[in-house]
């Protein structure tokens, strides 16, 4: 915030020239410049400059003058002359309109719930808040996910594998192209996936319902290999609720036929990116100014 206030103190600046700033005042590495946001439509540091500009202006320590302009205020020019002060989200809950401004949107008007709300963390922006808070409920969903899973019977865990791969795409338009084989399995193998109409191109399965800890070893990685081998099948997906100890990984690998491992955590996150198992409860949309869209507007 320092110095996206400082590059304004002699009047007028533009957005780029705050930027061109704050890049030289921390003396940023090529590398660090490259760094993006999450979506990768902006550099970190100009995101970050951007909201540092926003609560200043929220604060009244800059003003907005004209379409991607702004200048210090009377207010701001006094934080700048004044020893000592650490310019954070912190020390911004001194202003009411930057408090009025971080005050939770659902019309409470309790005077110290925005300073609550910037204490919590004084170094993200709203945009990092909102992402980490989204990655923990994703990360609880995953864990409920694989817990659910794990205390399944085997048949139906069986057909979870199933329907997790036909919602990813195997199979494509072919009618009833996954299926499981029961309980008397077909040689070791516990689902198939027909890629085409006559079934001439398959996907195998072996699913595995362990717990916590009771990882897959190599014996049967090679076991599943065998099978394979028996339908002369060249595709095969093992997967565990558990995981693979390095030398059932290495095992895998090399092999000719192509095998892949997916380990407890992996389905979890493939069941909630698929919505197998989980849904859409609701959307949130971050949007952003469209500054072609102003160009033309004076």
């Amino acid at each position: 915030m320092r110095p996206v206030l400082e590059c304004a103190r002699n009047g007028e600046v533009h957005v780029k020239d705050m930027r061109k700033y704050v890049a030289e005042y921390f003396k940023f590495t090529d590398e660090q410049l490259r760094i993006r946001i999450p979506s990768g439509k902006q550099p970190l540091y100009a995101n970050r400059a951007h909201w540092a500009k926003t609560y200043l202006v929220k604060a009244g320590l800059l003003e907005a003058t004209r379409r991607g302009y702004f200048t210090i205020t009377e207010r701001g020019k006094e934080v700048l002359a004044t020893p000592g002060i650490e310019l954070n989200s912190k020390y911004l809950n001194n202003f009411e309109e930057f408090v009025e401004f971080y005050d939770r949107p659902n019309g409470t008007t309790e005077q110290n719930q925005g300073v609550e709300i910037v204490a919590e963390s004084t170094s993200l922006t709203p945009e990092e808040e909102l992402r980490m808070a989204y990655e923990r409920v994703r990360n609880s969903l995953q864990n409920d996910i694989l817990q659910r899973v794990r205390k399944v019977d085997p048949s139906f865990f069986e057909q979870i594998i199933v329907d997790l791969l036909l919602a990813m795409g195997y199979g494509g338009a072919t009618e009833n192209a996954g299926r499981t084989l029961g309980r008397t399995g077909d040689n070791g193998v516990d689902g198939v996936i027909d890629q085409d109409p006559l079934g001439v191109d398959q996907v195998y399965l072996q699913a595995k319902r362990y717990d916590q800890g009771n990882t897959i070893g190599p014996g049967a990685i090679r076991d599943f290999f065998g099978s394979l081998n028996l339908h002369k099948a060249q595709k095969g997906i093992f997967i565990t609720t558990s995981d693979f100890t390095a030398s059932a990984k290495d095992t895998a690998a090399n092999l000719g036929t192509r095998i892949v491992l997916i380990n407890g955590n992996e389905l979890a996150n493939l069941m909630y990116k698929y919505n197998v198992g989980c849904r859409t409860e609701e959307e949130l949309h971050l949007k952003d100014i469209d500054e072609e869209y102003f160009e033309g507007g004076g």
